[in-house]
């Protein structure tokens, strides 16, 4: 049962990500990006990462797509809502992405995978939390000092265009 749900989760990451490159409708693209990354947080809890699952769904869904999305549909020089674009390069990408794709599955098929059986862990947030507070809380300051100045240059040119 849990094998098959993995490759349910799978198959709806690999279809969505194939209409969010395949579809000429940005909005749809968008939503479709939204499944996506759905997707992906479902295949990193089947990692036992649910850390990283978390800022999947926070970071990338609830920020990052929403935030797509809203810049589709408040853009001003949009009249209608299928605002579409066109990809000329389209065929060129299928190409290189199908010899990407034989690459790959040549690799995954030549390569000795070592297996083996581990317990499955607790949780890994109360790792990461430590680890956040403890030995790396200089570059994690660092990285909020650097956003902070982002999201303040941000609203200073917001300002000066309007």
């Amino acid at each position: 049962m849990a094998e098959m749900l993995f490759w349910l989760i799978a198959a709806l990451t690999i279809a969505s990500a194939a209409m969010v490159v395949l579809n000429n409708q940005l909005l749809y693209s968008a939503i479709a990006l939204l499944f996506t990354l759905f997707g992906v947080a479902g295949l990193y809890i089947y990692l036992w990462a649910d850390f990283i699952a978390g800022v999947q769904l926070l970071v990338y869904i609830g920020g990052i797509n929403v935030l797509i999305i809203f810049g589709i549909m408040l853009t001003n020089r949009i009249s209608s809502i299928r605002l579409s674009q066109t990809n000329v390069q389209q065929g060129v990408g299928g190409v290189v992405s199908f010899w990407l794709l034989i690459l790959i599955s040549m690799v995954i098929t030549k390569t000795p995978w070592y297996q083996t059986t581990s317990a499955e862990p607790s949780s890994t947030v109360r790792e990461v939390g430590t680890l956040l507070m403890t030995k790396y809380i200089l570059p994690f300051e660092a990285i909020s000092l650097l956003l902070l100045g982002a999201l303040i240059g941000a609203a200073l040119l917001s300002r000066e265009a309007s």
